[in-house]
């Protein structure tokens, strides 16, 4: 039973020495061939940051001379492009002559009355009216059948409108406002600075409505014509919704103001329907100082174009 364990020493010793030597040999001289080419690709790279400084010049040397002259010209702003070159200075006088013109002027007026600022203008040009000036006046009717058109907003717009016109015709760009019903029922003015809900805020503080006198209306326009431009063309845009409840004394106001103040006009706007026989009166009216244009039962759905067709179609100041 003791010699049995023989055989378990002789296995052991024989592979490992067999085997030791063998897998020296292979891994010593490898490696160090291997080694020895890697440093062949490190001067590969070297030619690769040879490229960066090539590309360097030709963004670094150009727009550096661009942006030297630009801080110089800063405070000419729009002026700089044209001082550049020797012969483009001179366009800066044809720039001052635009801004006197007309860009000064569409500046001034809103964007809101933008539409009826340039149909009051093709208006005025169809009539050969273009640089008329006229003072420019807005008579409002306040009678009791007029609620509804404040209500709805067709005086205001009519106010607006008129305002869009008078930018053309008053080089201070004003309309001389009056209410008017059973007598004169108060005064006010629309700018282009002050002009939204205007009419209606004024309306609002002038209390009870009333009748329909004309001739309370024509009598305040001329008072405030005589005090501040007697000579001056003017142009009386003047709403109304009938005829006036005294027709006499009407007439006579509408005749002395043709003889005593012939450049004043008075172009009548009736709100309402057509067909009215209230109407007649405007219909039958027939004096050099006025006109009459019926702008129906819905106006404020009447074009700007339509609405100053009416007013400027039978004026030659």
């Amino acid at each position: 039973t003791v010699v049995e364990p023989e055989p378990e020493p002789k296995v052991e010793t024989e592979p490992v020495a067999e085997v030791v030597p063998d897998a020296q040999p292979e891994p010593t001289s490898e490696p160090e061939t291997v080694v020895e080419p890697e440093p062949e690709p490190k001067v590969e790279t070297e030619p690769v940051a040879e490229v960066v400084p090539d590309a360097q010049p030709e963004p670094t040397s150009e727009p550096a001379t661009v942006v030297e002259p630009e801080p110089e010209a800063e405070s000419a702003a729009v002026v700089a492009p044209a001082a550049a070159g020797g012969e483009d200075a001179p366009q800066g006088a044809p720039a001052a002559d635009d801004e006197g013109s007309t860009g000064g002027d569409e500046k001034a007026v809103p964007a809101a009355l933008r539409s009826a600022y340039d149909a009051a203008a093709a208006t005025l040009a169809a009539h050969q009216l273009t640089g008329t000036t006229a003072r420019t006046y807005l008579v409002l009717d306040r009678s009791a059948s007029m609620r509804a058109y404040y209500k709805d907003g067709s005086a205001q717009a009519l106010g607006e409108q008129t305002l869009a016109l008078a930018a053309h015709l008053d080089p201070e760009a004003t309309v001389h406002v009056i209410f008017f019903s059973t007598e004169l029922d108060g005064t006010g003015e629309l700018t282009l600075a002050e002009h939204e809900n205007k009419i209606d805020d004024l309306h609002a503080g002038l209390g009870r409505m009333g009748r329909t006198s004309y001739h309370a209306a024509v009598e305040e326009v001329l008072a405030q014509h005589t005090k501040a431009a007697p000579d001056a063309p003017a142009l009386v845009v003047f709403q109304t919704d009938g005829a006036p409840d005294a027709k006499t004394p009407a007439t006579q106001a509408l005749t002395d103001a043709a003889k005593s103040h012939p450049a004043v006009f008075f172009s009548f706007v009736a709100f309402g329907d057509p067909e009215n026989k209230a109407f007649d009166y405007l219909r039958k009216l027939k004096l050099p100082n006025t006109s009459h244009f019926l702008a129906g039962e819905t106006p404020k759905e009447l074009t700007d174009a339509e609405v100053y067709e009416g007013i400027l179609a039978n004026w030659r100041p």
